[in-house]
């Protein structure tokens, strides 16, 4: 799929599998280098350029880049923070092969039109210090000109953060075989600028040894489960979503969530709407049907009707018992549950009996507070929201989706997957509530609850993207269409 992420252990265990099956790490490093080379001069003419070596294979990396570009004839020269004659390995080996300057890094040497960080690669573990730590500190002031190998230092290659905060902006990272947390994970992904994965010889067998159970989000995920509408069906067939609505004065979350479930694919779509919320709700909605229940025994009733296969309950419902009740028929009702907001704020402090209700087919999408309020503690005492993730859909016994920049997806078997599209325009009021309805519409189409939460938070970016600047939560259903042509014709 190439849409794995390795770990900095994993990482290695591929590099031990291809030595292990024929292919040298000298050639590994030669192809590393080139590929960083040959990335550079497609996107710059030929400038002065420090390549700045540090004392592992990173900077064993960076000679080659160094010689590769000299021979192109560019005028590049070495900065290091290690002797040449400190070196071991294949990095020594490197830096006999450059026959150029070097010199040492330092405040006053000569100013470059680019510079390569080959300092320190994923596995580094200690904070930044000396000229390093002087070059991260400065470097967004010149991060345009800044091209990475494998990551920029400083930043932990799991973690995804400088280990004392402080880490090299870079406008290109290139990465080798698959990338790593950090390349995904905020802020480190900040950092990173645009990254490259190359190719340098690992086979992809690597990764049958090391089995990765973290995947960036994408199409290659879930997008030959995509429940594209088949020739035979009808609207029954789509399944049918039903969007529990707060009181008339918080009803715009539901509305918001039932767009979304009826334009990505849902065969029918209702709002179960208190009674004094029908009148609104109905003077706002056409093609979405309302269904008027009092009270979690009317929700109850309502939900013995088997046709609502897939139910949200949260958003704009408000915090507290009448809340935990509606949760407690829905959950208890058979169908595949979407639970957001008030749903998850109302069993904050004693989330226990919460836990014991859900099974594997309910997803829950809390941002970062409501995840603190049900998983108290979870993301502070974890190394990332990956760890957290993998723990709170554990405990959950469900699939978690929590949102933000980088908006993770757990399964309680250990997969997490990670989007990295979502721009910050979704930062806007009701998008989450949006995302809910994209998730509630896949479920009542069939599709696996992991990946449903995948698709549509895929989708929720790339609506955003697709939309740009300006917009609100109601633009988000409607940039569908057109994404959902171009997706179904890769798939």
């Amino acid at each position: 799929m190439n849409n794995e992420i390795v770990t900095v252990a994993e990482m290695y265990a591929a590099d031990r599998f291809a030595a292990e099956h024929g292919v040298p790490s000298l050639t590994l490093m030669e192809n590393a280098g080139r590929a960083v080379a040959d990335e550079i001069v497609k996107r710059w003419s030929p400038r002065p350029t420090a390549v700045l070596c540090g004392p592992g294979n990173n900077g064993g990396d960076g000679y080659v880049v160094a010689r590769l570009l000299k021979a192109r004839g560019w005028d590049v020269w070495v900065e290091t923070l290690a002797p040449r004659e400190t070196l071991q390995g294949d990095a020594a080996e490197m830096a006999r092969q450059w026959t150029g300057d070097t010199i040492a890094v330092a405040p006053n040497n000569r100013e470059p039109g680019l510079f390569v960080d080959a300092m320190f690669g994923a596995g580094l573990s200690r904070p930044l210090g000396g000229e390093a730590g002087r070059l991260a500190a400065q470097s967004p002031q010149f991060a345009e000109r800044v091209i990475a190998i494998d990551v920029p230092s400083g930043l932990h290659g799991d973690m995804g953060r400088g280990l004392d905060g402080v880490a090299i902006h870079a406008a290109l990272t290139v990465t080798f075989f698959r990338k790593k947390p950090a390349h995904v994970l905020m802020p480190g992904r900040v950092n990173c600028g645009e990254v490259v994965v190359a190719d340098i010889g690992i086979p992809d067998e690597a990764l049958e040894a090391v089995r990765p159970r973290l995947f960036e989000n994408g199409p290659e995920l879930w997008g030959e489960d995509y429940p594209w509408p088949q020739p035979l069906a009808h609207k029954y067939a789509r399944g049918h979503a039903l969007i529990v609505s707060g009181p008339a004065h918080a009803t715009g979350a539901a509305r918001l969530a039932a767009r979304g479930a009826l334009r990505i694919g849902a065969g029918l779509v209702s709002v179960a709407s208190p009674p004094e919320a029908v009148a609104v709700n109905a003077a706002h909605l056409t093609s979405i049907m309302i269904k008027p229940f009092a009270s979690a025994e009317g929700l109850s009733k309502l939900l013995k009707d088997k046709r609502f296969n897939a139910v949200v309950v949260g958003p704009g419902c408000g915090v507290g018992n009448a809340t935990q009740a509606l949760v407690v028929s829905v959950l208890t009702s058979g169908a595949t549950a979407v639970l957001d907001a008030d749903a998850l704020t109302s069993f904050a402090g004693d989330p226990g009996p919460f836990f014991d209700m859900l099974s594997a087919s309910a997803v829950l999408t809390p941002h970062e507070g409501e995840f603190e309020r049900v998983f108290p503690g979870l993301l502070a005492r974890s190394p990332t929201r990956i760890e957290a993730m993998r723990e709170a859909a554990a405990t959950a016994g469900c699939i978690v989706l929590l949102k933000g920049p980088d908006t993770a997806i757990a399964t309680p078997d250990g997969r997490v997957c990670i989007s990295t599209n979502a721009p910050p325009t979704l930062a806007t009021a009701g998008s989450g509530d949006v995302l809910t309805g994209f998730i509630v519409g896949l479920l009542a189409q069939g599709m696996d609850p992991f990946r449903a939460a995948a698709a549509a938070a895929w989708l929720h970016g790339e609506a955003a993207s697709s939309f740009g600047p300006g917009l609100i939560s109601e633009d988000l259903p409607e940039q569908l269409p057109a994404l959902l042509r171009r997706l179904r014709d890769e798939f």
